[in-house]
């Protein structure tokens, strides 16, 4: 059985049947055999489907966004912008996937040579509850453009989500079969990946479930994507626009309630201007309410369950028992739900669990650099390397910062780190490898075939 059980109240949705392994090993035949059909399709035809998915997503804006809203608490608002997030990676991909894809021509001594981009097959998505929708479609779109077929594993708290997302697909006209969601455990993911029929994993979750995912679909020999967890440094040098740079911070770590890979975590200021910046990130950061996820007027709502919800309380104890000073939050409210309030730590610093582990949740740790260099140094002390920010008023300094001296996936200048269509996303070190979105993203799952004609 898997239940839904609403964070806010902690009263349950729904509880779901568990698919049998029989019932799921039909399921993933019936998506082969949908893929041998669908790749054969004109990227116009599939255009045409993608369009109408994006058209679902925006008629049912409001159904969406109240189902993600009570599966995971996400704020009504944040809800809405991700189901337009969603509509708009469709129509990314339905505009672009043909010229991404079309053959390439290399010159060489043959009468003809070329790349092709041919889909794999059918592509198994592990995916988690924090982005319920938008996780998803920036892996759908693209593969399904592209001529794979899908099929979604997807966070057990959230299989409302899941179905909702597999009949987008349905209403959308794409093939019964072609996009499925498999409500199963995660301990039942193993028989999934060993199928014949699944041709590869992409995983967005934690360091422990990417491991264990890439070790066994790597002695299958079937390629991974994985996106893992993140420790973002925000770095902050002393000609920075510091109420820019607070209000960008605050944003970041509070989106999702903090619950996100790439919400800004670590926030590192060059000592001429900590005092300036901690004075403006705690007023910003005190106004932010916190309260029903369905009331507009919130900024954020409870984490996604009690059990994370204590997790993370215990990452902030720990880190007040090893030096860190709490200057905001750090209780749990005596409120239904699982609430967990803005909080900031400073006198952070490495060894504490707020430096070292991945804070999902609205925790920011302030860390006091003695200058750029110290600064950076510190931003790249981490097994994480997904996303990273530096903010100063000087452009060249910022670029060249942010290009060869932040180790990470995603690297911003004077704004939060965001993912985008438009823009290839994913990580190094323990934030996992591959990339998602842009052209990057949709040849991750294609045979990349050399053709030699003499």
């Amino acid at each position: 059985m898997l239940s839904s059980i609403n964070p806010a109240n902690n009263i349950l949705i729904k509880n779901y049947d568990e698919m049998t392994s029989p019932e799921s090993a039909d399921i993933i035949s019936l998506a082969d055999k949908a893929f041998k059909n669908w790749k054969e399709t004109s990227f116009i035809h599939r255009s045409e489907l993608m369009k109408n998915a994006a058209k679902v997503l925006r008629d049912n804006s409001e159904e969406y966004s109240v189902l993600m809203t009570i599966e995971m608490g996400k704020p009504i608002v944040q809800s809405r912008t991700e189901v337009e997030k969603c509509a708009w990676v469709c129509d990314y991909y339905a505009d672009n996937a043909e010229k991404i894809l079309a053959d390439e021509i290399i010159k060489t001594e043959a009468t003809k040579s070329f790349v092709s981009y041919q889909p794999l097959g059918v592509i198994l998505a592990v995916m988690p509850w924090n982005f319920p929708f938008w996780q998803v479609f920036r892996f759908a779109a693209p593969n399904l453009m592209a001529g794979n077929a899908g099929l979604l594993k997807h966070a057990s708290n959230v299989s409302g989500c899941a179905l909702a997302i597999e009949d987008v697909f349905r209403k959308a006209g794409f093939p019964e079969n072609l996009f499925r969601t498999l409500l199963v455990k995660s301990k039942n993911v193993k028989d999934i990946i060993s199928n014949t029929k699944v041709q590869a994993v992409t995983l967005t979750g934690s360091v422990p479930a990417g491991k264990s995912v890439a070790a066994l679909a790597g002695s299958l020999i079937k390629k991974t994507v994985l996106e893992l967890g993140g420790s973002d440094p925000y770095v902050v040098l002393e000609d920075a626009d510091l109420h820019q740079a607070a209000m960008s911070c605050v944003t970041s770590s509070l989106i999702n309630a903090g619950q996100s890979c790439i919400a800004a975590k670590r926030f590192i200021i060059v000592e001429s201007v900590y005092d300036e910046f901690e004075k403006l990130y705690l007023e910003i950061m005190s106004k932010k309410r916190m309260g029903d996820p369905l009331d507009e007027n919130n900024d954020l709502g409870p984490q996604a369950s009690l059990q994370l919800r204590d997790e993370l309380h215990d990452q902030v104890l720990r880190s007040i028992k090893q030096g860190a000073e709490l200057i905001l939050g750090g209780t749990v409210p005596e409120i239904d739900g699982a609430y967990y309030p803005p909080t900031i730590l400073r006198n952070v610093k490495p060894g504490m669990p707020a430096f070292d582990e991945e804070l999902f949740g609205p925790v920011a740790a302030l860390i006091k650099a003695a200058d750029e260099n110290d600064a950076i140094n510190l931003a790249n002390k981490s097994i994480f390397g997904l996303g990273a920010s530096v903010f100063t008023k000087d452009i060249k300094r910022g670029e060249q910062i942010a290009k060869e001296k932040l180790n990470a996936g995603c690297c911003f200048v004077n704004d939060f780190v965001k993912s985008d269509p438009r823009l290839p996303f994913g990580g190094i070190k323990e934030s996992g490898y591959g990339r998602e979105l842009s052209p990057f993203g949709i040849k991750e799952f294609m045979n990349i075939k050399t053709v030699y004609i003499k």
